[in-house]
């Protein structure tokens, strides 16, 4: 029930799925809003604060699913070769596009070669500050690459929901009861 199997997701791969997903959605409503704070609303650094601290953690849990992912059976995919692959190249780009988000977030956040305070309970270190342009150039990829990322996801729920009510497959069921796919 806890691992995936080849015919179904596991509780870990469906509670880190779902968890992500409304982080990340949350954390790019919360930056995009955060954008228009102008310096004397009360949020103009707690917003910051709140957005550093969960997209660290949320970093710290996609290292954590790719891991789980990697010692863990996928379960098979339904339809054809070319449905397959497009599956494939788009779960790729999901991860792709998270990790460069985090990791530009982290660029940002540490550009002048202070760590991250993470809800005040410890601090990530600053690995790498004080290249040219860091917080802009990384502050550039972080947008684009978190906007490119909200697109790919609304096309991966789309797909979900085509499994479900197109095709009548079991996809986005077992994404959400670990007993499917257990024999």
């Amino acid at each position: 029930m806890w691992r995936n199997t080849n015919d179904g997701w596991g509780m870990v791969s469906i509670l880190l799925h779902w968890t992500l997903a409304i982080l990340i959605i949350g954390l790019f409503i919360l930056g995009w809003w955060m954008t228009g704070l102008g310096y004397y609303d009360p949020w103009y650094n707690l917003g910051p604060w709140w957005h550093r601290s969960l997209g660290m953690l949320v970093l710290f849990a996609t290292l954590l699913r790719l891991g789980w992912r990697l010692v863990n059976p996928t379960p098979r995919a339904p339809g054809g070769p070319l449905e397959r692959a497009i599956a494939h190249l788009g779960h790729l780009g999901l991860y792709v596009l998270m990790l460069v988000v985090l990791v530009s977030g982290y660029l940002i956040s540490t550009a002048d070669g202070k760590g991250i305070a993470i809800f005040d309970w410890f601090t990530v270190p600053a690995v790498i500050s004080g290249l040219p342009n860091q917080a802009s150039v990384a502050g550039e990829v972080h947008w684009y690459a978190a906007l490119a990322l909200m697109i790919l996801s609304a096309g991966h729920a789309a797909a979900a929901l085509k499994h479900h009510l197109v095709d009548r497959n079991a996809v986005l069921r077992r994404m959400i009861d670990p007993r499917l796919g257990r024999r």
